[in-house]
């Protein structure tokens, strides 16, 4: 589990669509005075460069935020994650990426709390280092699977809790359901969003029932396909599922996952998914 870094990855079609979803959600809570808490279960590093070592080893950058960064045709909700990544590169250099604690960070108020775990003994420093100076933020070096069970209910009675596991390994699909799963059952108003990856070979689908069966009953399911699964791609598109998800991220999503489906998309087959489950 610990040989995951972000950094191969950063920026890629992935990350826009997670952090498209991001933006959108923390808008919506900070729209209310009342303070919130933050949980990023698997936090990495905080922040990414798209030219370093490890960003152009795998070049899955260029078919993500590369294709878009410039667009002068985005709908609102892409638009604007778009402001927020110019906002870490001209902090960060003209190839700084952020990640999702940075993203929250940028948009969340003072009354706000950040709770970040990372367990990856290279990543936690940076985050850590990241964030020394603002009050706000606390860093764990701990799993987030575990850790996260004990942060909530947080004091503030209201959460938006971020669940993006690397699922290098198996039983990380079980592993995210259960901790869901575990999460609502303690704070169940509070807002959550897994990640999940679509990869050939591997049945999506089965998470996506295991999630069903907890019987939550107000549930959002999100989906951006970029490529053909029989392509050998690797990973052809990935999902995200969210728990009392507010009333604004539909609307949101309708405009933003066609577009992202048209750009981002590697050829005919480039699809997206909204659907809405109710558990009466």
């Amino acid at each position: 589990m610990l040989s995951y870094r972000h950094s191969f990855h950063a920026g890629n079609f992935a990350d826009v669509m997670k952090h498209v979803v991001l933006v959108a959600l923390l808008r919506y809570m900070t729209r209310k005075e009342a303070p919130f808490c933050y949980i990023d279960t698997h936090a990495g590093a905080g922040g990414y460069d798209l030219r370093g070592e490890h960003a152009r080893k795998t070049a899955e950058s260029e078919a993500g935020i590369g294709r878009i960064s410039l667009a002068t045709d985005a709908p609102a909700p892409v638009v604007r994650y778009l402001d927020i990544v110019r906002r870490y590169a001209a902090t960060a250099g003209p190839s700084g990426y952020p990640g999702s604690p940075w993203i929250a960070a940028e948009l969340m108020r003072r009354q706000d709390r950040l709770m970040l775990c990372e367990l990856h003994g290279s990543d936690f420093p940076q985050l850590r280092q990241m964030f020394r100076p603002d009050r706000r933020v606390h860093c764990y070096a701990e799993d987030g699977y575990r850790f996260s069970i004990g942060l909530v209910p947080p004091a503030e009675r209201r959460g938006l809790i971020l669940m993006d596991p690397s699922y290098e390994l198996k039983n990380e699909y079980s592993m995210a359901v259960t901790t869901l799963g575990r999460l609502h059952r303690r704070f169940a108003t509070g807002v959550y969003a897994l990640w999940y990856p679509l990869l050939a070979g591997r049945d999506s689908a089965m998470l996506r029932r295991s999630v069903d069966r907890l019987g939550i009953r107000d549930m959002l399911n999100l989906e951006l396909v970029i490529a053909d699964r029989n392509a050998d791609v690797g990973m052809y598109g990935c999902g995200m599922i969210l728990v009392n998800p507010p009333w604004t991220l539909r609307n949101d999503m309708e405009l933003a996952l066609p577009y992202l489906a048209e750009k981002l998309g590697r050829n005919i087959d480039s699809s997206y998914r909204i659907e809405v489950w109710s558990v009466e």
